[in-house]
């Protein structure tokens, strides 16, 4: 654990950054923490950092407030959440490289050398980021604008608690926030259920053009450029496809791939358990966790596709022998 308060003691400028393409975990922690320093600590001048945030979460308070391009102020303090490698920081990296102190919370691998031990609060084991910024801000500190986005990483970051990284902790933590005043429901539905019609179309078709390989075991759908054009539709659209294509009966590995520019993919894995996602996204410079990651690969969807259930196949087989 962290000691915030005495880390941030006589900061008077401190910024807050995730990793790009933000989900809830990464709004959610990092709106959390942005709401509790402006109101703790007034006097000092606090920013936060979210490249090309989605207005699904923008009912979360301070949304207004994200500075989408960084600054190359070198800020006292930067505290970076949920990002994994430095890297996925994207350009907003440049705000740990001008930082005069950094501190890092995560719950991903790859944290190593973004900030100092002292200032690092990793747990792998930990269902989000929004878990470990409530461990970090303290249960007497949290508030209903702290409640509602540290409610929302943690929903998003365990589909609803249906993820294995759901703990007791976890749910303490969830039904201690239920407390505040906010409307759970409505978070559930808005940032996890609610789709627009674009985002509907997407999914239907996803599942159409679907297929399954290595006997049922793994499905596949692709999603290029050509299909994002005719619905006028971009990357924000395609949330959700992969963990629907999940919950095919039958099937331990769900691979969702769509084509960010000609010839590149953003590909993301979801696992029942029986194939650790992680280390193959991970063989491919992406990461993630056991059973929730993603990458990013170059080449044709036939080329990706081979290249992914080929290390599937290696782990069936590490598995028989």
């Amino acid at each position: 654990m962290i000691e915030l308060e005495k880390i941030c003691k006589d900061k008077k400028s401190i910024a807050i950054s995730s990793h790009i393409r933000p989900d809830g975990d990464a709004f959610g922690s990092s709106l959390a923490m942005y709401n509790h320093l402006k109101k703790k600590y007034p006097e000092v001048k606090t920013d936060i950092y979210l490249i090309d945030p989605n207005t699904l979460y923008s009912f979360l308070p301070g949304f207004d407030e994200i500075k989408t391009e960084p600054s190359d102020e070198a800020y006292d303090l930067v505290i970076a959440l949920d990002m994994g490698e430095k890297e996925r920081l994207g350009k907003n990296a440049v705000l740990l490289d001008n930082a005069k102190e950094t501190v890092c919370i995560d719950h991903h691998l790859g944290y190593a050398g973004i900030a100092a031990e002292a200032n690092s609060y990793i747990d792998t084991e930990a269902s989000s980021a929004a878990e470990l910024v409530f461990d970090v801000i303290g249960k007497e500190e949290i508030d209903d604008d702290t409640a509602v986005c540290i409610y929302t990483g943690i929903v998003c970051d365990t589909g609803v608690f249906e993820y294995s990284n759901t703990s007791r902790k976890t749910m303490e933590i969830a039904g201690f926030l239920l407390e505040f005043d906010f409307d759970h429901t409505k978070v559930v539905n808005e940032a996890f259920y609610e789709k627009t019609y674009r985002q509907t179309l997407l999914l239907g078709r996803s599942l159409l053009e679907s297929i399954l390989m290595m006997d049922g075991k793994v499905i596949v759908s692709v999603i290029t450029q050509k299909t994002l054009k005719f619905y006028n539709a971009t990357s924000k659209d395609l949330e959700g496809i992969v963990s629907q294509l999940k919950h095919t009966k039958g099937v331990d590995v769900a691979i969702f791939m769509h084509e960010t520019v000609t010839g590149e993919y953003k590909v993301s894995l979801r696992s029942n358990g029986k194939v650790n996602v992680q280390v193959i996204a991970s063989r491919f410079g992406g990461g993630g966790h056991e059973r929730a990651s993603g990458l990013t690969m170059t080449g044709s969807s036939y080329d990706v596709i081979n290249n992914i259930t080929a290390e599937i196949e290696k782990q069936y087989s590490e598995t028989e022998e």
